[in-house]
């Protein structure tokens, strides 16, 4: 993996591709849709928006040529430009992302969004995250939590947040990526520029990618296909090639099945379709309570109990929370542990 540099600082990952995603929980949002310019914004970086298909490459030209330990620095971003005036020592992040984001360069947030209707704080970054505290969850901030912890900085992205961030702004300096997802390197990249923490993301993307390819190379060249199975409350999602596991999975080099080998967040299915997950291993997150999903309904029709990875016990639950939600470099590493322990004999 190459780093590219404006001045001295890093400020992204050459990467280039034409990719789309779509709404609700981990990469996505549940209403990008919104009314006014904010809502515009949020709309042209969702599923089929007319800047998504360059967000990655957008992201990665983004950051500061300041130098290492140089203040003020101005940062570019999804929303313009920040000046931040000094080392941010009050961080709020307004979503998991930029949370794993801070925390694995050493920051502990003081504020943060969490997911709908989940305000605990995920349990892999419990050990160093300190005691950040909620300010509403990641589609409904609540402004005056957020100004009553006097941040220094805010992170959080376009697409949650485009409709509040003059607001935010005018709370503290706030730095956007252009949203969450497969784009994670790069928004890492964007958030260690504005703590003035770069070398440390640098450091930690190369041993990921060292990781990774590693891993690629102990499972050895008959690589085995591995379908991604999501089960949500309205819907069941074969996860693709535009999406944070993904990106994961590509890195490893681990094959797809054709129907997931699309430049897209996932491909739908419905309980009556579960044949189309098949591949030799399944891994299969839930978001939310299971109980609100069609899980068992799917897992009961014989199609699923037919399929060669269930009846061969390759077909594993893994943690939502960091296969899906986890959204960083954190957990992208203990989803590289995970596959490791199910496909390195």
């Amino acid at each position: 993996m190459s780093f590219r540099r404006r001045g001295t600082a890093a400020i992204g990952l050459a990467v280039a591709a034409a990719l789309s995603l779509s709404a609700c929980g981990g990469d996505d949002t549940a209403d990008a849709s919104g009314s006014g310019a904010g809502g515009d914004k949020k709309a042209a970086v969702a599923t089929g928006g007319k800047d998504f298909a360059d967000a990655a490459k957008k992201t990665a030209a983004y950051g500061t040529d300041a130098e290492a330990g140089e203040f003020p620095r101005t940062l570019t971003h999804a929303m313009g430009t920040t000046k931040i005036e000094h080392a941010p020592e009050r961080v709020i992040v307004l979503d998991v992302g930029e949370f794993d984001n801070v925390v694995s360069l050493g920051v502990k947030p003081v504020g943060y969004a969490p997911s709908e209707g989940d305000a605990a704080i995920p349990s892999y970054l419990k050990k160093d995250a300190g005691a950040p505290v909620s300010v509403g969850t990641i589609n409904s901030l609540n402004l005056e939590a957020i100004a009553g912890l006097k941040p220094d900085l805010i992170l959080g992205s376009q697409l949650r947040a485009a409709d509040m961030y003059d607001e935010l702004s005018k709370i503290a300096p706030t730095v956007f990526s252009i949203r969450p997802g497969f784009t994670w390197k790069e928004n890492y990249l964007l958030n260690a520029a504005a703590l003035d923490r770069t070398a440390k993301a640098e450091s930690e993307l190369a041993a990921y990618e060292a990781k990774a390819q590693k891993l690629g190379t102990d499972i050895g060249p008959d690589k085995p296909t591995v379908s991604m199975v999501r089960y949500m409350p309205d819907k069941i999602r074969l996860y693709a090639k535009a999406s944070f596991i993904g990106t994961i999975l590509q890195d490893v080099g681990l094959p797809r099945p054709k129907n997931q080998q699309i430049d897209d967040l996932a491909a739908e299915i419905s309980p009556e379709n579960m044949d189309q997950a098949d591949a030799d291993w399944i891994f299969t997150g839930v978001y939310g309570d299971a109980k609100a999903t069609k899980r068992d309904t799917a897992r009961a029709n014989p199609l699923w109990k037919n399929l060669a990875a269930v009846k061969a016990g390759q077909a594993k639950d893994v943690s939502d929370e960091t296969w899906y939600l986890g959204l960083g470099v954190t957990s992208a590493n203990l989803v590289l542990d995970d596959l490791r322990a199910d496909l390195v004999t």
